[in-house]
């Protein structure tokens, strides 16, 4: 009987210890943040819609901005893709052309 309780006792404190810190989860406050100020905007010119609608929901133009200038279609081709396939960008069929066209076209 004593073996029991031994027993019982080491089963409670260890799982004390597992839940104890898990406990404050339930009733913590969600975490808010001010993102910081855009420093670049998409350039203008045809196609922007797209890409300010796509590719703005994951990251700033800033992205776009500091890849190697006039790399052409096959380079943002491959970046979209890229987005799509690696990062699972949602980005349908027809905005990801429009993103080409825009990309290759403006940087």
């Amino acid at each position: 009987m004593k073996k029991c309780l031994k027993s019982l006792a080491v089963a409670v404190a260890i799982a004390g210890t597992v839940t104890g810190p898990l406990a404050g989860l339930a009733s913590a406050n969600p975490l808010t943040y001010e993102l910081p100020e855009e420093t670049t905007v998409f350039k203008p010119g045809p196609g922007i819609e797209a890409a300010e609608n796509n590719c703005a929901a994951c990251h700033s133009a800033d992205y776009i901005t500091t890849q190697p200038p006039h790399m052409g279609r096959p380079f943002w081709e491959a970046e979209v893709h890229k987005m799509i396939s690696a990062y699972h960008a949602p980005i349908d069929d027809t905005d990801a052309k429009a993103i080409d066209d825009y990309l290759a076209a403006t940087y």
